[in-house]
């Protein structure tokens, strides 16, 4: 008997702890649980502590409330030029309505997949591949657009569509390799032929640039140089003018410019003007007492004789300067000919002699006196 009444009481205990199990229920954080009362919806349990009637209501579904993401497995598209892509798409969603989403369709999730390769195909059907691969956010958008007016109804929020990867043919794909590889090609070509173009241009600017420049240069040192010897010769000619110099000047510094026309290392046949000779005639003709020229009287501070030995001396001076050259030139002759002067029997060169150099007779380069 009192086994009985102890297992009794053991059972009353135990269903006690059973039915104070089953009328509380915690529902945690962005999950929301359907709760039935003999087959019908009752009510939605929120976050929290909630309380049931035991054994007659029972929880149905538990809903996460969270956004998810699916990723659904590539699906074969047929574009508008019958070509076969491979499309990747990535779904992001969220249960608005707990009710719906449980009574309105048996498994939304698979709906919503079938929903979007549908929509999918109709979008790309009507797309060529090149287009097709450079519309993702048009054709993002129209998904986005037609999954959330269908699955409203289901409780659930279609809040974005990615499509993931779009996949040509192998051959397709190495089709489009080439063609870009080309168009780089091409694109690069143009680039180096631009950057030729403008460095030919540049350089070309410069050596104008360059040219102009050098040659305005060249014309002002031309022009400042001209001006200069203007200068110059401006200079001297009044200088000149204004000393207003004598003939007898004149002559004696043409007698001492005699030596150094001979030292020419390059002078090898010297031959005696007759402007020379005429003007040491006068020059002879001055020194001689001829004092009657006009405006040119010498002073009677001048020593005559002095000036007569000062132009002796330097007409000896020039006449042996000339023998001296005279004589470099027969030997420079004879070095060159090997004799074949004498062998043919051509006259050796006379020298000036002193006298036509100091005035005597007026003497050409055929070395005989000029007559009268």
């Amino acid at each position: 008997m009192e086994v009985a009444i102890g297992v009794l009481v053991f059972v009353i205990a135990l269903f006690a702890v059973i039915t104070l199990l089953r009328s509380v229920r915690i529902v945690p954080q962005q999950r929301h649980d359907v709760v039935e009362r003999l087959g019908k919806y009752k009510r939605t349990l929120s976050p929290g502590l909630n309380l049931l009637v035991p054994f007659i209501d029972t929880v149905r579904t538990k809903v996460d409330m969270r956004e998810n993401v699916v990723s659904f497995p590539p699906q074969p598209v047929i574009t508008s030029d019958n070509l076969v892509v491979s499309i990747d798409t990535v779904l992001y969603f969220k249960v608005v309505d707990p009710v719906r989403a449980t009574y309105e369709i048996a498994n939304f999730l698979q709906a919503i997949e079938q929903l979007t390769v549908t929509t999918l195909r109709n979008v790309i059907g009507s797309l060529d591949l090149e287009r097709a691969l450079t519309s993702r956010e048009e054709i993002n958008r129209h998904l986005s657009g037609v999954l959330d007016e269908t699955t409203g109804r289901w409780g659930v929020k279609v809040t974005r569509v990615e499509i993931k990867a779009i996949e040509p043919p192998p051959s397709i794909r190495d089709s489009m390799e080439k063609q870009m590889r080309a168009e780089r090609d091409r694109r690069a070509a143009i680039l180096t032929a631009e950057g030729v173009k403008q460095s030919q241009i540049l350089t070309a600017e410069g050596d104008k640039q360059s040219a102009v420049l050098r040659a305005d240069g060249d014309r002002q040192a031309r022009i400042l140089t001209a001006e200069g010897q203007a200068k110059a010769i401006r200079t001297v000619f009044n200088a000149i003018h204004e000393a207003n110099p004598s003939q007898k000047v004149l002559a004696y510094q043409y007698l001492q410019a005699l030596p150094q026309i001979a030292n020419g290392s390059a002078n090898k046949v010297w031959i005696v003007p007759t402007e020379l000779t005429k003007a040491l005639e006068g020059v002879g003709g001055a020194l001689g007492g001829l004092a009657n020229m006009v405006g040119d009287l010498p002073s009677s501070t001048v020593d005559a004789g002095a000036v007569e030995r000062e132009a002796a001396a330097a007409a000896e001076a020039a006449a042996k300067e000339a023998a001296a050259v005279d004589a470099q030139v027969r030997a420079a002759e004879a070095q060159v000919t090997g004799g074949d002067r004498g062998a043919r029997g051509l006259p050796a060169p006379e020298a000036v002699p002193p006298s036509a150099a100091l005035g005597g007779a007026e003497y050409h380069t055929t070395g005989e006196p000029e007559r009268a």
